[in-house]
């Protein structure tokens, strides 16, 4: 152990591995500010400097620039309501609410601080569970991804405020924008109404910035501005550092708890950062001591949501080192790229690449801890534009909106759904409903939809399977447990005002 560490260190303390850490982690920054380019896109534009590269230059410039990047989504998420990530947009809400409170430096302490302390817990999961953990994801087949998918959307009771009717509204919403596109499993179009464009599905991307960025400035647009200048907010290092690290003392549970979420969602093979931070808060909201004020404004609301999606970073690494399999479509790309530089994932790396192994622990360690005085730059830039006036400003957003969805896929088809998206967002703003569900609908309605399919094909039609498994089981049981609490809890208030 002790040798293998020492190398680690010898492998990382370079000048030019430092260099490249520092460089990638600031590409990581725009990537994850700017809506819609993302840490896959950013992974992808990555992907040919690689060729440049030795084996733990590239680990390094991977591991800093997607830790980066989910981070810097929370930028534009908190002074705007834009998530610059998927992975961003289950706490957008709670962030955006606290800048209109004035307490954007707060919010952004946390996000800073939160993330990079989330992701230290991550590598920390990483070193000591990687090979239980791989095992253990290991065992999910269709049955259980069915059970993960269900139990995500039924975070959708807890994350979501408002009626039952409403969210079940977006909700279904959500999973109908998800049906569009090629059957998977009879392989003919559905809803496509002739379009080709539309064979591929909705993009998510363009719809998630329509329906949070789009929205957001028609509505700003179409309220009456008094002209008056933003607060100049200012915050040292030290300051944002203290204030976060008060917030965080006082929920180290919540912590604790969002931490392990995001290591153990990140664990299982395609879910990654973004199933993580919405399944950690409705997780966090229904074991929170204030549930009420999650979707309102509620700090434990963006410690869980940001702790788990930079955890679960270090989490999708898991299956990738042990079994070869991709966390998400980050590692999916990665694992081709250490294939092509003679790293061969599995069992044995342990073994045979020991030095390589705590090279990348290190660099989890190392990218994290960037984080925080880079990521206290970057907010510091990112509050000038709550001095920038709305009239200048909501241009230049919805100028950065159509770029990042056109720059999905060079279409500019992608750019119309957006605009679609944005009008459908406004309009179910006005009537108050939420969209959280619909977002949640179209990440995990596919994923539901592709395991049962295949379940019920490997099964001739039988559902017993669902229920037999024993981690089938015990998700079933989850579900069925998240469908009652918050019945349970509102029966309980409900005696505990009857009592008082």
């Amino acid at each position: 152990m002790w040798e293998n560490l020492v190398g680690a260190v010898a492998l990382l303390a370079q000048p030019q591995v430092i260099l490249i850490a520092l460089i990638s982690a600031v590409f990581g920054m725009f990537m994850g500010a700017v809506p819609g380019l993302t840490a896959t896109m950013g992974m992808a534009l990555l992907v040919p400097f690689t060729f440049f590269m030795d084996q733990v230059s590239v680990l390094v410039a991977v591991i800093s620039m997607s830790g980066m990047a989910i981070f810097a989504g929370d930028i534009p998420g908190t002074l705007v309501r834009i998530p610059g990530t998927p992975s961003s947009a289950a706490y957008v809400d709670d962030a955006f609410i606290l800048t209109q409170q004035g307490k954007a430096a707060r919010a952004l302490g946390l996000n800073v601080v939160g993330s990079a302390l989330g992701g230290l817990f991550g590598a920390l999961g990483l070193m000591l569970a990687a090979p239980a953990l791989a095992r253990f994801a290991s065992r999910f087949t269709s049955f259980e991804y069915f059970w993960l998918a269900v139990l995500g959307l039924s975070a959708t009771v807890a994350v979501s405020q408002g009626s039952v009717a409403k969210n079940g509204l977006s909700l279904l919403i959500g999973l109908f924008l998800a049906t569009i596109g090629i059957d998977i499993t009879l392989g003919i179009p559905r809803f496509t109404f002739g379009n080709v464009n539309l064979l591929s599905g909705i993009s998510f991307i363009p719809a998630m910035v329509g329906l949070f960025g789009v929205s957001e400035v028609i509505r700003v647009t179409m309220e009456e501005f008094q002209g008056k200048e933003a607060p100049q907010i200012r915050f040292g290092l030290v300051e944002m550092i203290r204030n976060a690290l008060d917030g965080l003392r006082a929920r180290v549970r919540l912590f604790i708890q969002s931490g392990l979420t995001g290591v153990l969602v990140g664990a299982l093979p395609g879910a990654g950062a973004d199933i993580a931070a919405w399944v950690s808060y409705g997780f966090g909201k229904n074991t929170a001591k204030e549930p009420e004020k999650f979707g309102k404004g509620s700090e434990e609301a963006i410690i869980s949501g940001t702790s788990a999606n930079n955890a679960a970073l270090a989490g999708t690494w898991i299956p990738a080192l042990v079994f070869g399999i991709p966390g998400d479509s980050i590692t999916a790309i990665l694992l081709g790229v250490l294939m092509m530089k003679g790293i061969r994932p599995g069992p044995g790396i342990f073994e045979n690449q020991g030095n390589l192994v705590y090279a990348i622990y290190l660099a989890f360690i190392l990218a994290n801890l960037l984080l925080i005085p880079l990521g206290w730059v970057a907010t510091r830039t990112g509050l000038l534009m709550l001095r920038v006036p709305k009239r200048i400003l909501m241009p230049c957003i919805l100028l950065f909106c159509i770029v990042g969805a056109y720059a999905i896929n060079n279409s500019m088809f992608d750019v119309g759904v957006m605009l679609v998206m944005g009008i459908l967002g406004y309009m179910l703003q006005q009537l108050q409903v939420p969209t959280a569900p619909i977002v949640l609908g179209l990440i995990l309605g596919p994923l539901m939809e592709q395991n049962f399919m295949m379940s019920v094909i490997k099964t001739q039609g039988s559902l017993a399977m669902f229920f037999t498994r024993p981690i089938s089981a015990v998700l079933a049981l989850l579900c069925l447990a998240a469908w009652l609490y918050p019945l349970y809890r509102k029966r309980r208030q409900a005696r505990a005002a009857a009592a008082a």
